[in-house]
């Protein structure tokens, strides 16, 4: 009887997170229709984009042998992001972009450190091992996206976003061999 109780809880929460609409990473996939939020018309900013990482895990241990296993996913919140109608122009969409695409590269670097896990290091506290890995790499995200905000002025300085661009490219090609 618990078996079914289960599932059906299980059910029943995946259909609750599916009405939680996400775009999930694609290059050059947002658009200014994506960004449906109402603008804080307060804010300085002209657009803000709201993307994170989504990350789930299970641990099996098979007979001795522990096996990890993961799904790490970036994602952009169409009803938490906005844009400014007078503001809606392509060089800024290309920003917000790369607020995504820096989203992406932190999904991939998760993926590669969560590969190359030493599985016996989750024997004693999984849970606390696999936190430990995504907030470090959560914090990276946080950082460089502060980080590309200052350096390129929140879009103003269009050298500094240019570097930004190549560097976020070249990055996302580094670690392609761990791209969803």
């Amino acid at each position: 009887m618990k078996f079914y109780f289960i599932v059906f809880l299980l059910s029943s929460l995946n259909v609750f997170a599916q009405n939680v609409e996400k775009i999930y990473w694609v290059e050059d996939g947002l658009s200014w229709k994506n960004f449906k939020a109402i603008p804080d018309e307060a804010s300085k900013f002209d657009a803000n984009t709201n993307a994170g990482l989504s990350f789930s895990w299970g641990v099996k241990n098979n007979n001795g042998a522990i096996e990890l296993t993961y799904e790490v996913i970036s994602y952009f919140n169409p009803h938490l992001s906005w844009v400014k109608k007078e503001s809606d122009n392509d060089y800024l969409l290309k920003h917000e972009q790369l607020h995504f695409d820096i989203t992406e590269l932190h999904a991939r670097k998760l993926r590669k450190k969560l590969s190359e896990v030493d599985t016996r290091s989750l024997l004693k506290d999984p849970k606390a091992v696999l936190t430990r890995i995504y907030q470090s790499v959560e914090n990276e995200r946080t950082s460089m996206q502060s980080k590309f905000d200052k350096e390129s002025r929140h879009s103003l300085d269009k050298d500094g976003e240019a570097r930004w661009r190549h560097f976020v490219k070249s990055e996302l090609l580094r670690y392609e061999d761990v791209a969803s």
